[in-house]
């Protein structure tokens, strides 16, 4: 295969991706700043802001997952646009036979129809409704967690100090998952790019005010490690309303905007909850074990505690890119069951996980070749000796652990693409909780590695779950390769318009037994995809 190829192939992909990945950085580099901010202070200020961080991260991953299903709604719906346009026999709108061509690389340019209009428009009201619900609920979980914490073990200095920054973090959650729902509405739409500078922007708003809430800046009160927590939700509004303005001045998403929530239709937002909840749970089981991971590493005192966050931040600013392809590749997947091509989801696959390894690879390289400067952006020369000894022995691991993580995030999203949640729920169980966390117990605890022991495991336990979800994968495309359009249907929840589904998706009665593949996959599939 010729270089000028391989690009061309790839390249659709990338556009999508990279955006999504930029976003994910930039978001990420508001917990840098604030991780950065706190090493000024102390590394108790660390260790308590750290785990604060953590257990935010948490929630707020599980309460995304909720929303995330509206970026693969809306792929799915303009797909199914596509193809009516192209119709029986018709040229492929990518133009190469594989979604490839000129318009796959270029997003927006191709309008869908009133149909595909009209469900985009309700899926973005059921998300909104979706968001503010979850939202809340997400913040009254944090301000109960931050007083459970007591419960194990954790040192009574780090928690007096992470509490109150639990506390004003919460009600951020709620916007945030607002700026969620329309940066999934973009990702469908694959116009990722125009969330990247508001993004940016934000990173450098939110300096400022933890300086200003931090330090007491410019006349603001002087709040310490809290006012990290007010910076962050304060960035959380105002990003949203930025975002907001954008989307309402693009000439393609404009006219498809809804946050008009209180008038969503109940049944699509049910859709959404029975495609969420299962992203959702599987999210939380992905925080779930880095916190179980955070918890134990607090036993081994706050310098291993101080050690593991900054590495895991290390580690969790490179796994942007996977949620970049993972996000990317899940949306191509869903488009192409839309499109009725049944052959791009298994190349899609092989060219997101090819380019994650490309990209953890040389990640690794700069950890082997240079640790110092890594970790000096976290820790200073007033570290603890033994605070620096830990943090450089993790940093081994985490060349492993993002390969495998990224490996496993990346299945996640295919499956997903297909229409299929509860999978990537059903085998995190196994894989984090069956395998991960009795690794980490043992090699922690029974083999003596302490700190080290701990990452160990969460290796070990990311591993299994990437090779679970990628076999599943591939069985879900043997098994299902001929049932694209049923599987469209059911990744939207509803029926293709030409088999005259209303928006909730019940078909007509003259057309809903045209097929016993599409009959199976309306009784027996449902919203969420093949049945596990």
């Amino acid at each position: 295969m010729s270089f000028q190829r391989t690009v061309r192939e790839y390249r659709p992909l990338v556009a999508v991706s990279a955006p999504i990945a930029g976003i994910q950085l930039a978001q990420v580099a508001l917990t840098t700043t604030d991780l950065a901010m706190m090493g000024l202070m102390s590394v108790k200020a660390v260790a308590a802001g750290g785990l604060a961080i953590t257990m935010y991260n948490q929630l707020r991953t599980m309460c995304v997952g909720a929303v995330t299903p509206v970026g693969n709604l809306v792929a799915a719906a303009a797909g199914r646009s596509h193809a009516r346009a192209r119709g029986p026999g018709g040229d492929d709108p990518g133009g190469d036979g594989r979604g490839g061509g000129k318009a796959a690389d270029d997003p927006g340019e191709r309008e869908i129809d009133d149909v595909a209009r009209g469900e985009v428009r309700e899926s973005l009201q059921a998300s909104f409704l979706v968001a503010t619900a979850v939202g809340v609920l997400g913040a009254l979980a944090l301000v109960v967690l931050s007083y459970a914490l007591t419960l194990f073990g954790e040192d009574a200095g780090v928690l007096a100090l992470a509490r109150p920054m639990m506390i004003v973090l919460a009600p951020g959650l709620i916007p945030m998952l607002w700026l969620n729902v329309l940066r999934q509405f973009a990702v469908g739409m694959r116009r990722p790019g125009s969330l990247l500078g508001i993004t940016i922007a934000s990173v450098a708003v939110n300096a400022g005010l933890n300086g200003a809430f931090i330090y007491g800046w410019a006349g603001f009160p002087r709040l310490g490690l809290t006012g990290v927590g007010l910076a962050t939700t304060s960035v959380q509004v105002l990003t949203f309303l930025g975002f907001l303005m954008i989307v309402r001045r693009d000439s393609h998403l404009a006219p498809l905007l809804s946050v008009r929530g209180w008038k969503a239709d109940l049944s699509i937002a049910r859709t959404l909850l029975r495609l969420g909840l299962p992203i959702s749970l599987t999210y939380g089981s992905e925080a779930g074990i880095t916190s179980v991971a955070t918890l134990l590493m607090g036993g081994f005192g706050p310098g291993a505690l101080a050690a593991h966050n900054v590495v895991n931040q290390c580690a969790y600013i490179v796994y942007q890119s996977n949620i970049g392809l993972s996000q990317g590749s899940s949306i191509w997947v869903s488009r192409a069951v839309g499109q009725k091509d049944t052959g791009e989801p298994a190349r899609t696959g092989h060219r997101a996980l090819t380019l994650s390894a490309v990209l953890m690879v040389a990640v690794g390289l700069v950890y082997v070749a240079a640790p110092d400067p890594v970790l000096g952006l976290f820790l200073d020369d007033g570290t603890s000796q033994s605070a620096l000894s830990v943090a450089h022995t993790l940093l081994f691991f985490a060349i492993a652990h993002q390969f495998f993580k990224g490996a496993q995030n990346i299945g996640v999203g295919l499956l997903r693409g297909l229409g299929n949640t509860k999978s990537g729920f059903h085998y995190t169980l196994i894989g984090y909780w069956a395998v991960g966390t009795p690794a980490m117990l043992l090699c922690a605890y029974v083999l003596e590695m302490d700190a080290a022991g701990v990452w160990a495991g969460l290796c070990a336990g990311f591993a299994a779950t990437a090779v679970l979800l990628l076999r599943r994968f591939r069985r879900d495309l043997r098994l299902q390769g001929g049932e694209s359009s049923a599987l469209s249907a059911a990744v939207a929840g509803r029926a293709d318009p030409a088999g005259r589904a209303d928006p909730a998706g019940r078909p007509d009665p003259a057309t809903a037994s045209a097929s016993p593949a599409e009959g199976k996959a309306e009784a027996g599939v449902g919203a969420e995809g093949r049945k596990t």
